[in-house]
């Protein structure tokens, strides 16, 4: 309990966040940033669960700009979409066809209208002329020709609502509502309210008795972009009977399936009834308080989409199409030409066609591929908000930084998955902005109050070792203070000894001031390349520097680590070679000794002046191939043991060497590349013919051996290691061979 009673100004802190995502989720305090952040979570993770794939049933006949271009500008005279509704219809064969078009104005395009006010006026003294007119208009008369295009078949008409404080209503609805007022509880508007309607002329309403609404909700999240579209709205005015009315999709999906009308369903208790789907037959569509659904996308949109099938209206006109291509088809007319603007900002796209809304809605349907957010969402947003909050509260605050850490992702992995499994498997729209973004901001509360407050005396200790010990152990240290221990113990490493090779020479040719500036430009690049590689900085020596791998971190892969460090080391002295080149300064050369071993590392010294170092015979055998790396020739020496820890390279072995201190002979490489199947190739015919030759070598088969190294001698004759090896086989074959011979070269220097 003392414990838990010195922290609670922590927990009380990370407590704060918590508090501020409740108001949110209960609505009494709304956040625009939270809201944003839901929407975007939204339309990412929509995006992500879109199925991509055709669907066949639905086919969009497009005025694209193909079919302004060869049939004309928009608006079409009505006889022409008769011929396109008959074409679809008879030759076709559609199941249904909706229009996502409207034909509010009569069609004065045949010009029927000026026929007979001349008839009856300039030239109405003209015998038969009156009467030819009257003769020839029911050929001119084309939404007549429309309406008789539209009678008995299965189409839908598409209209708008209006609301404006003069209300004002074009054309006619459709007959009676789908729903009337009397299907609802009283006092009470569950869906969209509008006064006005733009709709089709009389004519056309009765002949298609069949139509749905266009209308979207644009403004309803506040930056313009459809999630949403309602299936029911409600209409006021006194130009039409009063009542619930369905849009375009739904009117098309009931009459492709010979559906009843749509019946309403409440959530069951609560003082005031909210209606909570729509029956559609078997069929249940939540919807939300405005009586929308959410758009099930199927993937992105337009002709290149893949979504649906679009056909050119043109193409429909002109009859290109096979009789009976669309049997079967849910066919909708709508404009994706640019300049028709009838394109929508969509989580899919920020120009998406207006009629693939309507096809996606169908086809969501056709599937029961619904999506609803739930009227109980605040109440799952407050219980989540309310457990991981108390859950971060005392683990953050209990826990150590790392397991702090890893409660902090766990939380955040667990509302994820949850949120994303509900809405996969159960099409629950429930949202997650405010209880991700107050574990994130609990988070950095808890952390920072940690930091700058419990970990004073921690960090002051830390100071303290770092005057002497590596930035990695500090960053160890911080981590796992409680874990950690200066105490020496044995494990496998990885040491490296670099010498810059004629120091002494180079030290006589500079002044001390720009022998010290050289040495740290060197020391500089090679200790940069030793961190890039995650290795330690042992300690500097003079003209050589030590370094290891394995610790104070654990590093399984430390002899991968530090080959590649060695050869990027090499690398960086050949780059200031060049440079020094350029300004005539002297060149310089490195000799690299490798080894990898078991060694005892820890903080060593006396008690004056103590480091973080690494010893053992090891260490010994690492700073003797140093030491011969100038006798082959070679940048890198490196030992049979290190080689065998790192096989994504490409060896060439040197030699078998017995070294001064050692009684055992080690074999010694030095890597050429990393191992890639380009390296291998090339490299391959040369290291076979190398271990032919040190095969005869160390079989004292002198002449062989001479025979096999002759190619390679001639195609790199100033390699030292050709050279050497042509001297030993020289003079070996004046001596007799020798019974004891082992193939090994001893070394009696260090």
């Amino acid at each position: 309990m003392r414990g838990l009673r010195r922290h609670w100004p922590r927990i009380a802190i990370t407590l704060l966040p918590v508090l501020l995502a409740l108001a949110h989720a209960t609505g009494a305090w709304q956040l625009s940033a939270l809201e944003r952040l839901d929407r975007l979570i939204y339309d990412i993770r929509l995006r992500a669960t879109m199925p991509g794939t055709f669907d066949a049933r639905v086919v969009i006949v497009d005025v694209d700009d193909a079919s302004l271009a060869r049939q004309g500008q928009w608006p079409w005279a009505r006889d022409k979409i008769a011929r396109l509704t008959t074409e679809l219809m008879a030759r076709q064969q559609a199941a249904v066809l909706g229009f996502d078009v409207m034909f509010l104005e009569p069609d004065r395009s045949s010009g029927l209208d000026r026929l007979r006010e001349i008839a009856s006026g300039p030239l109405g003294g003209m015998p038969g002329l009156a009467a030819e007119v009257e003769r020839l208009a029911p050929s001119l008369d084309h939404d007549a020709t429309l309406a008789a295009a539209l009678e008995g078949q299965r189409v839908a008409l598409g209209y708008y609502f209006t609301r404006t404080e003069t209300p004002s209503a074009k054309g006619q609805l459709p007959p009676a509502p789908s729903l009337p007022e009397g299907a609802f509880p009283p006092r009470g508007i569950y869906a969209t309210n509008w006064n006005g309607f733009g709709a089709s002329l009389p004519a056309l309403a009765q002949a298609a008795p069949i139509a749905g609404f266009l209308n979207t909700l644009v403004g309803a999240t506040g930056d313009g972009v459809i999630r949403s579209v309602p299936l029911i709205a409600r209409y006021e005015g006194d130009k039409a009977q009063p009542g619930y009315y369905e849009s375009l999709a739904l009117a098309v999906y009931r009459l492709a399936n010979g559906l009843p009308p749509v019946q309403p369903a409440f959530a069951p208790g609560g003082a005031k009834p909210q209606l909570e789907s729509l029956r559609v037959g078997p069929l249940r569509i939540p919807v939300d308080a405005t009586g929308s659904m959410q758009v099930p996308f199927r993937g992105p949109g337009g002709a290149d989409g893949g979504s649906f099938r679009y056909v050119s209206a043109a193409d429909v006109l002109e009859g290109r199409l096979g009789p009976g291509e669309l049997k079967g088809k849910i066919v909708l007319v709508g404009a994706t030409a640019p300049g028709l603007q009838d394109l929508r900002a969509t989580p899919v796209e920020a120009a998406f066609p207006g009629v693939e809304v309507h096809a996606n809605i169908v086809s969501g349907l056709l599937d029961h591929r619904l999506l609803s957010v739930p009227d109980y969402a605040s109440g799952y947003e407050t219980l989540m908000v309310a457990v991981t909050g108390l859950v971060l509260a005392f683990g953050l605050s209990l826990l150590p930084a790392p397991r702090a850490v890893l409660l902090a992702a766990g939380a955040i992995a667990v509302l994820i998955g949850l949120n994303t499994w509900l809405y996969a498997s159960h099409g629950l729209v429930l949202p997650l902005a405010s209880a991700l973004a107050m574990t994130a901001l609990a988070f950095a509360l808890n952390m920072s109050w940690g930091y700058l407050v419990e970990s004073r005396a921690r960090r002051g200790l830390v100071r303290l070792f770092g005057t002497y010990v590596p930035p990695q152990l500090v960053n160890e240290m911080m981590a796992h203070p409680d874990r950690y221990s200066m105490r020496a113990e044995s494990k496998p490493m990885t040491v490296m000894f670099c010498d810059m090779r004629d120091f002494t020479r180079l030290s006589e040719q500079m002044a001390p001031a720009e022998l010290q500036a050289f040495l740290n430009t060197v020391f500089s690049r090679l200790t940069n390349v030793i961190s890039a590689h995650r290795g330690t900085v042992d300690k500097y020596m003079g003209d050589c520097v030590m370094a290891f791998w394995g610790a104070p971190i654990d590093t399984p892969d430390h002899a991968t680590l530090a080959v590649r460090a060695a050869l990027d080391m090499a690398d960086a002295v050949h780059d200031i070679n060049r440079i020094h080149r350029a300004s005539g300064r002297p060149e310089i050369s490195v000799g690299i000794g490798i080894n990898s071993g078991v060694m005892s590392v820890g903080d060593m010294g006396s008690t004056a002046r103590r480091s973080y170092t690494v010893v053992g015979d090891a260490v010994n055998l690492a700073s003797r191939l140093e030491g011969l790396s100038g006798h082959y020739g070679m940048e890198i020496v490196a030992s049979g043991a290190t080689r065998e820890l790192a096989p994504g390279y490409i060896w060439q072995e040197l030699d078998s060497v017995l070294v001064k201190g050692k009684a055992q002979a080690v074999a010694v490489f030095t890597p050429l590349a990393a191992h890639t199947p380009e390296a291998a190739k090339e490299t391959q015919q040369l290291l076979d013919r190398w271990s032919e030759v040190l095969a005869a070598y160390r079989r004292q088969d002198w002449a062989v051996g001479r025979n096999l190294l002759a190619p390679l001698l001639a195609a790199d004759a100033k390699k030292v290691l050709y050279q050497l090896y042509a001297q030993r086989l020289a003079s070996m074959a004046l001596r007799p061979q020798d019974p004891d011979w082992d193939g090994a070269t001893r070394f009696e220097t260090k």
